[in-house]
């Protein structure tokens, strides 16, 4: 009997919980709700970008900083064993140094799609998950970012020319099943870790700004993202 009351007391617990927080909600209008998201969105994509767009901003953070293909960890480990490790490294730091050049590239797309933003766009952010937003940007901008960050890691591997011997290598390798078709050319691979560095700094920075309502930037977004908590 103590059980089911103690249920009951809980189960109505969370349903007045959850009936104030809808009620929270309601007291804002679609327009302030959305510009409040708006201004947390946008500083957190900043912050995404100033973090990655800089020197080592992918090479010395071990949650992005880029390795090289998977499937070619086997070669990699021979290559440090008979002492070319050096090869390696140096070819690791040039696709990191590529990412960390293409990323600034993100900022006007970014705030162009925090701008383009519907007020249904912005309800199912809010009531949605942890990385509503981040899915968002994912699902709005990873196609025009990658058209915007090829060209530049392209460029920047350009001037590496074990980006050539890995690109003859892996082409030869990708034939024989050896190396994974997607990984065959690196700016494509790299264009890709680039991209997935950046939405997971900007899921970083969406979770903490919806456990810390008060570091989002304007008295709207702190409102909005009070009112979640």
């Amino acid at each position: 009997m103590k059980r089911l009351l103690l249920l009951a007391s809980t189960t109505a617990a969370l349903l007045c919980a959850t009936a104030a927080h809808a009620l929270s909600l309601d007291s804002l209008s679609n327009k302030d709700a959305a510009a409040g998201l708006k201004q947390a969105l946008t500083q957190g994509a900043d912050k995404a970008v100033a973090q990655l767009g800089r020197t080592d901003g992918f090479l010395a953070n071990p949650q992005v900083k880029i390795p090289l293909p998977e499937s070619l960890h086997q070669v990699e480990g021979l290559m440090r064993g008979l002492g070319m490790g050096k090869y390696a490294d140096e070819l690791v730091t040039a696709m990191n140094r590529a990412a960390e050049a293409a990323v600034p590239e993100a900022k006007t797309l970014l705030v162009n799609a925090v701008k383009q933003m519907s007020v249904q766009d912005a309800k199912g952010i809010l009531t949605g998950g942890d990385d509503a937003a981040t899915q968002y940007f994912r699902r709005t901008t990873s196609a025009p970012l990658g058209a915007k960050f090829k060209p530049i890691v392209q460029k920047a591997m350009a001037k590496v020319k074990l980006a050539d011997k890995y690109d003859q290598f892996a082409g030869k390798a990708a034939k024989f099943g050896l190396v994974k078709e997607q990984d065959a050319h690196l700016d494509n691979y790299v264009t890709q870790k680039t991209l997935d560095g950046l939405y997971l700094m900007i899921a970083a920075e969406e979770k903490a700004i919806r456990k810390d309502p008060v570091s989002a930037a304007g008295n709207l977004a702190q409102k909005v993202f009070g009112l979640l908590k």
